[in-house]
C-alpha cells in the first residue's frame, strides 16, 4: 500500500507548486493528475514572469520533472474518492483512483482546476484557445490592433468588450441573446464599441481560421478574434464529498482538518502564475501543520498519559486473567 505524507490531487501549476515546496521540504509526496489541463488547447502562455509565451504542455513538463526530481511520485489517473481514516481530533485520509488504487496520505491538498463551460454555438468549441478567447491578459497582446469581436450575453460581457476596447481601436460588440440597457448602450458606443443586433448562428471557419460570425439575419461579420466569457465551473466535486469550505483564503486551509485547496477549484479567476503562487502558500501551511504534528508525536508522554496507558495495559492484564 502506498503511504505519503500528502497526495496532491491535480498536477496543474497550483498542484504543481505544491509538491516542489513539499518535495523540498523532504516530504514524502504523490501527484495525482489525469493529464486534461485547462489550457491545454493554448499554444503559449502569457503574464507568467521568466515563462512568457511557454507552451503549457511544456510548462507542465518542466514542472513534472522539478518534482520527480526531488522524489516526489507522479500517478495518472482520477481520484474517485478522499475518506478520513484517522480517529475524531486526528487527520489521515484513503484516497481511492478510479481504477481501484488506494493511496494513504497524512495531507490533501485539492488542486483539480475547473472547466470553461462554453455557449452552445457550432465552431465556437473547435476554436476555443486559438482565436476564440477568454482572457485578455493571455491573449490580448498577440491580437492586438486586429478586429476583434465580443459575445454578448450577460451583463459582464458588456464590461468584458469594454476592458478588451483597451488592446484594439476595433471592437464588435454581438449582443447575441443579450438585451443592452441604454446605459450600456451609451458606454459603448462612448468607447467606440460597434454594437452588432442579433443572433450568433455559428462561426465560419475557413482551413484553420476563424473567417467570420454568421447572424441569424443572414449577415456576416470578419473579425481576427472573438472573446467569450465561458462560465467557470470548479471542478470541487472532492472538497464537496468532504463537505470543505475553505476557511483562509491566503492559505487554502479548510475547515476540514488535513485538507488544502488551491488553485481554480476555488478561485476561477486565478491566472496560471496566481494559481502557482497559492499552491506554494498551501504547502508551506500544509508543512507547518506537518511539523507540529511531528513535535506532538516525538513529545514524551505527560503523566496523565502514562496513567491512561498504564490502566489500558492493567484492564488488559486483568481480563485475560480471568
Amino acid at each position: 500500500m502506498n503511504e505519503y505524507d500528502v497526495v496532491v490531487v491535480g498536477g496543474g501549476a497550483a498542484g504543481l507548486s505544491a509538491a516542489l515546496v513539499l518535495t523540498r521540504a523532504r516530504r514524502r509526496v504523490a501527484v495525482i493528475d489525469a493529464g486534461r489541463p485547462r489550457n491545454a488547447p493554448a499554444a503559449h502562455m502569457h503574464g507568467y514572469l521568466s515563462r512568457d509565451g511557454m507552451p503549457p504542455a511544456d510548462f507542465l513538463a518542466a514542472g513534472r520533472a522539478e518534482v520527480t526530481g526531488y522524489g516526489g511520485h507522479m500517478i495518472t489517473g482520477t481520484v474517485r474518492e478522499i475518506t478520513p481514516t484517522a480517529p475524531a481530533g486526528d487527520t489521515g485520509f484513503r484516497v481511492r483512483l478510479a481504477d481501484g488504487g488506494l493511496l494513504l496520505a497524512r495531507r490533501v491538498v485539492v488542486a483539480t482546476g475547473l472547466r470553461d463551460e462554453l455557449p452552445d454555438i457550432p465552431g465556437l468549441a473547435d476554436r476555443w484557445g486559438r482565436d476564440v478567447l477568454h482572457c485578455p491578459y493571455c491573449h490580448g497582446y498577440e491580437v492586438r490592433d486586429r478586429p476583434l469581436g465580443v459575445l454578448g450575453g450577460t451583463p459582464e460581457t458588456v464590461g468584458h468588450a469594454l476592458l478588451i476596447r483597451q488592446w484594439s481601436d476595433d471592437v464588435a460588440f454581438f449582443s447575441h441573446a443579450y438585451e443592452l440597457t441604454a446605459d450600456e448602450r451609451q458606454r459603448l458606443t462612448a468607447r467606440g464599441i460597434r454594437i452588432v443586433e442579433g443572433a450568433v448562428t455559428r462561426l465560419v471557419i475557413d482551413g484553420d481560421r476563424l473567417a467570420g460570425i454568421e447572424l441569424d439575419r443572414a449577415s456576416v461579420v470578419a473579425p481576427h478574434a472573438l472573446f467569450v466569457r465561458p462560465r467557470l465551473v470548479p471542478a470541487d466535486g472532492l472538497l464537496t464529498a468532504l463537505n470543505a469550505v475553505v476557511v483562509d483564503a491566503r492559505t487554502g486551509r479548510t475547515d476540514v482538518p488535513g485538507v488544502w485547496a488551491a488553485g481554480n477549484a476555488v478561485d476561477p479567476r486565478a491566472q496560471v502564475i496566481t494559481a502557482a503562487g497559492a499552491g506554494s502558500a498551501a504547502a508551506i501551511d500544509l508543512n507547518a501543520d506537518l511539523v507540529d504534528e511531528d513535535v506532538r508525536a516525538a513529545l514524551p508522554f505527560s503523566a496523565a498519559q502514562e496513567r491512561e496507558v498504564a490502566a489500558i495495559l492493567a484492564s488488559v492484564t486483568f481480563a485475560h486473567q480471568e
